[in-house]
């Protein structure tokens, strides 16, 4: 069996809570677990954007429900998860995903914006995992997963905010996982860490560039990250997973060599995440209120650089044949033991 008949088999029936799922990841992530069966509770800001998650969470074969919410307020967060378990039953899957950024040296950014980047980036996924754990816990089942992010691991020029926060949900998240460990518990917590991603953000981030932003290449479609989601979501046991060949290398150049790193981002940092176009005047930002919110402004999962991006990770495809493998032996050494049990007997 592979990855995706296993997640097919798993997911049918189960109750998955995505949050940012309106555009980019989160939209791929909540069509992808539709598409399984699942029934997802899709929570973001932009009411045009959740209208369209919803619907081709539907069309795939899923159930939807939209709530309408910020994640920076953990009240409304756990009011959705409180809708969530009322609807759909309780929650199996919690996946954090939304994010908020600012693409600008860090003396162009006011404190009032690194606070809200913070509180969407960072405390989201506080928040996110606070909702979920306060219902998994007393079950004793349940997984989250963090969509982490290379920058994660090392930051770029341009994005303090964003990599200040993603380090940050790094740290949180280890920390909430050892004590899960400690507990004993059956609750599972782990990280997908992507790469580039070919999302709606670079269109609608509030940015102070003088050319319009976009991913550092190599570039991965939406759909990939969806998949590295949906699998660690089936097989959490695992830390965190790596997407994407950059991701790969640019964790492992950052634990060998982070200072020649810095020099070499400082060189080439800012023209990288630039287009060749000048900055259209008067560009929309979603940093304090969402872009998907009136009708006619669902963006989907994908941006504006289909062209550029690739829809297979090399990588993702050798750990999920690693992990399933592993967990196919794990499971006949378990048969060769109860067997044994009961033959002692």
């Amino acid at each position: 069996m592979n990855g995706s008949e296993g997640a097919a088999k798993s997911y049918a029936g189960k109750t998955v809570v995505v949050t940012g799922a309106s555009a980019g990841i989160g939209r791929a992530v909540a069509e992808r677990f539709g598409a399984l069966g699942a029934r997802v509770a899709l929570i973001a800001r932009g009411e045009d954007g959740l209208r369209g998650a919803a619907g081709s969470v539907e069309q795939l074969g899923g159930t939807a429900l939209p709530l309408p919410a910020d994640v920076a307020d953990f009240e409304a967060v756990n009011e959705a998860a409180q809708r969530a378990e009322a609807e759909l039953g309780p929650i199996d899957v919690w996946v954090n995903v939304a994010f908020a950024s600012v693409f600008a040296p860090f003396t162009k950014i006011t404190p009032a914006e690194f606070r809200r980047v913070t509180e969407v980036t960072y405390l989201g996924y506080v928040h996110g995992t606070m909702a979920a754990l306060q219902r998994m816990v007393p079950r004793d089942r349940g997984t989250i997963v963090q969509v982490g992010s290379a920058l994660g691991y090392r930051s770029i020029p341009l994005q303090s905010a964003y990599c200040g926060a993603k380090h940050a949900v790094n740290g949180f998240t280890e920390s909430v996982r050892t004590e899960l460990m400690h507990d004993k518990s059956n609750v599972r917590i782990t990280v997908v860490q992507m790469p580039a991603v070919n999302t709606p953000q670079f269109s609608w981030v509030l940015s102070r560039l003088p050319r319009s932003p976009q991913p550092v290449p190599p570039i991965y479609q939406p759909e990939v990250a969806a998949e590295g989601v949906v699998f660690a979501a089936g097989h959490p046991n695992r830390k965190e997973y790596w997407v994407g060949g950059s991701t790969v290398a640019t964790i492992l150049a950052q634990k060998a060599a982070a200072p020649l790193l810095d020099r070499y981002l400082a060189r080439t940092g800012y023209d990288s995440q630039q287009t060749g176009q000048r900055a259209a005047p008067g560009r929309p930002g979603n940093l304090w209120q969402p872009a998907d919110a009136r009708p006619g402004s669902d963006e989907g999962a994908h941006g504006d650089f289909d062209s550029r991006s690739r829809d297979h990770s090399g990588h993702l495809a050798a750990a999920e044949a690693a992990e399933s493998a592993g967990s196919a032996v794990a499971r006949a050494l378990g048969a060769v033991r109860n067997a044994a049990r009961r033959h002692g007997r």
